[in-house]
């Protein structure tokens, strides 16, 4: 798979950097084309190739990543005010909310609970 998208990344480099003045206009145009249609053919192979691979991570995507991104996106106020994860020597991990980040407001529940 890599080495098809290479191909292709290759070809259109190739394309652009290829000297006008050795070709006239129709001949550029018809070249350019081509090397368009075969990067597309490349990455339409390619996508057929990941399907399967797509479909079988699916489940496990929705079932287990999306609640969890879901419910640090409820804990978070925003990630860029946090440091990176740190795993301990117990194995738990934790992450930090910068010293330079501002004020953190909770929202207080009925009763008066912090949801953390």
């Amino acid at each position: 798979m890599k080495h098809a998208l290479s191909v292709g990344l290759v070809a259109g480099a190739l394309a652009i950097a290829a000297p006008a003045a050795a070709q006239d206009d129709s001949e550029l145009s018809e070249g350019l084309g081509l090397l368009g249609e075969g990067t597309r053919m490349i990455l339409e192979g390619l996508m057929e190739e990941m399907r399967p691979m797509m479909e079988e991570v699916r489940p496990y995507f929705e079932d287990e990543v999306l609640p969890f991104l879901n419910r640090m996106g409820e804990l978070m106020d925003d990630v860029s005010s946090y440091e990176l994860p740190e795993r301990l020597p117990n194995g738990d991990i934790i992450i930090r909310r910068s010293p330079d980040a501002p004020e953190f407001d909770p929202e207080v529940g009925e009763g008066g609970e912090v949801e953390l």
